[in-house]
């Protein structure tokens, strides 16, 4: 932060990249990143995430008549229907003013529901999408004719019951195959994918019994994109060389189609 002018906090930043200052205030932030270029492409990057994760759930943010099921207690809610009221109340902390690169106040102000190691997970993806990605006969252990076996033997490691698969042939990406990977220490599940052109994604998933809550987030590394979430205990990862709005229609999926 620029000491110059310290009266503008970081704070005033995320709050001014919410919309939720008031005109003078607003006047005087904009004022200041101006003169600090590097302040207001820290905060451009912020509210292109906030303009990301709205797109992404926009169908969501509605009130709905089952909006009471966030705060009845777990056994009285389906699998589903828990999953994405925990969906729900994620996007609602990041439409507070977290979701510009910090994830603030924990879900429902529990403190035991703060994320742990998810800032491991897309370095992590990054990583086994380079190594892997650009291997030709072996990119690997399992291919796509084994899917069955391939699904059995990485839930069984990962202590997923009825591990699915993602399909993504819809979305233009066929199955290619699997692989067994270390994911914070711990058995963690890789599957690639490919479309006709040749050009690979990966999926990870890996599980850390300190996650309590879900949050939707992008990082990137030169042209690797990679878009992570963290639901209960599991995290995963969605990384490629595509574009932003390609690879958050294959999350959004994902997220579908995985076990809660």
């Amino acid at each position: 932060m620029n000491e110059t002018n310290p009266s503008v906090t970081e704070a005033d930043l995320h709050a001014y990249a919410d919309g939720q200052l008031p005109e003078t205030v607003r006047v005087r932030i904009e004022a200041f990143l101006v003169d600090n270029p590097d302040e207001a492409a820290m905060v451009a990057e912020w509210q292109a995430q906030n303009s990301g994760i709205r797109s992404l759930f926009a169908g969501y943010e509605k009130a709905k008549d089952t909006d009471p099921l966030l705060v009845v207690p777990p056994r009285a809610v389906s699998s589903r229907a828990k999953r994405w009221a925990i969906a729900a109340s994620a996007l609602l902390v990041f439409t507070l003013g977290a979701a510009s690169g910090h994830y603030g106040p924990a879900l429902l102000e529990k403190p035991e529901l703060q994320l742990a190691g998810s800032e491991t997970l897309p370095k992590q993806a990054q990583t086994a999408f380079t190594v892997y990605a650009a291997e030709v006969r072996h990119p690997v252990e399992v291919f796509a004719n084994e899917e069955v076996h391939l699904a059995t033997w990485l839930g069984k490691r990962l202590a997923i019951q009825n591990l699915k698969i993602p399909n993504l042939q819809p979305l233009g990406f066929k199955l290619v195959g699997g692989r067994l990977l270390p994911v914070d220490g711990r058995p963690g599940a890789m599957f690639m994918y490919e479309d006709q052109a040749g050009e690979r994604l990966t999926v990870m998933v890996g599980r850390n019994t300190e996650n309590r809550t879900t949050s939707f987030r992008f990082a990137s590394s030169g042209n690797l994109e990679t878009f992570y979430w963290i639901d209960g205990e599991l995290g995963y990862a969605v990384t490629g060389e595509i574009s932003r709005e390609t690879l958050r229609e294959i999350a959004e999926e994902c997220y579908k189609q995985f076990p809660s």
